[in-house]
C-alpha cells in the first residue's frame, strides 16, 4: 500500500494516476473540503482528514509501506498556517509512519528552502525537512523547482493571474534570478523512480527543469502565451516592494503583494539535478519547448 498525502493536488493527482496504471494499491489523504472522484474508484482508499490534527489522521499509515508526503500549504494570508500545517502536520505524519513501521518516507519539499532570505513558507518547509531527516525513517527528500502543468501549479497560476491583473506589469526586482521550471509529468516520473530504490534512502534530490531561465525571460514567455506580448513591464527595486508589502499587510485584508512572493521572484532557484539524474534517471524537459505546447489557459 502506498499513501499519498495531498493526493488531490497537481502533483498528487498525477502521481495517483501513474500508480494506478502500475497496478498498485493506493491510499489518498485529502482535506474534507477537497472531495474527489477518486472515492468512486474501488482501487483507491480515500481518507479525509487534516494533517495538523493528530486525531484526524490516526492510523492513516496502517498497512502502508511507502508514504509520499505532499500535503502542504503554499499560499496563505495567515502565516501561522505554515507552521501549523507544514511543520506540525509533517511531524504528525512522521509519527504515524514510525508507529506503523513504514519502510520509506518520501517528503516533497521545495527549492525555496535554499533561499538566503527566508519567508514563512520556505522556513516552514526547511523545518519540516529537519523533522523528516531526524525521524529515524528511511527517508528521501525531493526539492522541486517551479512546478507547472497544462492547467495547474498553484504558484504558477497565481503568477499568471498577477501578470494579467494590471495594464502595466509591476515587476519585482531586476529580473535576473535564475529559475528551472519543471513540468508535473517530469516530477511524477521522478517520484515513481524513488519507489523501492534503496539508493535513494537518506538522500535529498533536486527535481529541477533542464533549462535555466531568468525570471524576466520566463515572465516574457508567459505574457506571450497569454497573448499579452505588448504589455509593458516596469521594474521596481526589491526594497521598495518590501516597503509596499509591509504597508499593504497592515492596511489591507487581502494584500496583492506579500514578502513570500517577493522572495520567490528575486532569489535563484537554480538547483543542480545531477544526483537525481544519476540515481533515478530523472529527466526534465526545457520549459521553452514544453510550456508553449501545453498552455491551455483561456486568457483574453
Amino acid at each position: 500500500m502506498i499513501l499519498i498525502t495531498g493526493g488531490t493536488g497537481v502533483i498528487g493527482t498525477r502521481l495517483v494516476d501513474e500508480w494506478l496504471k502500475e497496478g498498485h494499491r493506493i491510499r489518498v489523504l485529502a482535506l474534507p473540503s477537497d472531495r474527489t472522484p477518486l472515492e468512486r474508484d474501488a482501487r483507491v482508499d480515500v481518507r479525509y482528514g487534516d494533517i495538523s490534527n493528530k486525531e484526524n489522521i490516526k492510523g492513516i499509515c496502517k498497512g502502508v509501506s511507502t508514504v509520499y508526503h505532499l500535503a502542504a500549504v503554499i499560499l496563505s494570508l495567515d502565516e501561522g498556517v505554515f507552521e501549523r500545517v507544514n511543520v506540525n502536520g509533517t511531524r504528525n505524519i512522521v509519527e504515524e509512519a514510525k508507529d506503523a513501521g513504514v519502510e520509506h518516507f518520501v517528503y516533497i519539499s521545495s527549492a525555496s528552502v535554499v533561499y538566503p532570505k527566508k519567508a514563512a513558507y520556505n522556513l516552514s518547509k526547511w523545518k519540516a525537512e529537519e523533522i523528516v531527516r531526524a525521524s529515524g525513517l528511511n527517508y528521501t527528500v525531493i526539492r522541486p523547482t517551479l512546478v507547472y502543468s497544462d492547467t495547474g501549479g498553484e504558484e504558477f497560476n497565481n503568477y499568471l493571474d498577477y501578470l494579467k491583473k494590471f495594464p502595466i506589469v509591476p515587476f519585482i526586482g531586476k529580473g535576473e534570478a535564475k529559475k528551472r521550471p519543471v513540468h508535473v509529468d517530469d516530477i511524477a516520473e521522478g517520484l515513481l523512480a524513488v519507489y523501492g530504490n534503496k539508493n535513494a534512502y537518506g538522500k535529498i534530490y533536486n527535481f529541477s527543469g533542464s533549462e535555466v531561465i531568468s525570471i524576466l525571460d520566463f515572465t516574457r514567455l508567459c505574457l506571450k502565451l497569454m497573448g499579452m506580448s505588448n504589455k509593458p513591464i516596469i521594474r521596481l527595486p526589491a526594497w521598495l516592494c518590501y516597503f509596499i508589502a509591509f504597508f499593504m499587510k497592515i492596511s489591507m485584508k487581502h494584500p496583492p503583494l506579500r514578502p513570500q512572493m517577493i522572495a520567490g521572484i528575486i532569489q535563484d532557484a537554480d538547483l543542480d539535478p545531477s544526483e537525481a539524474q544519476k540515481d533515478l534517471g530523472f529527466k526534465a524537459r526545457p520549459v521553452s519547448e514544453v510550456l508553449p505546447k501545453n498552455f491551455k489557459r483561456g486568457y483574453d
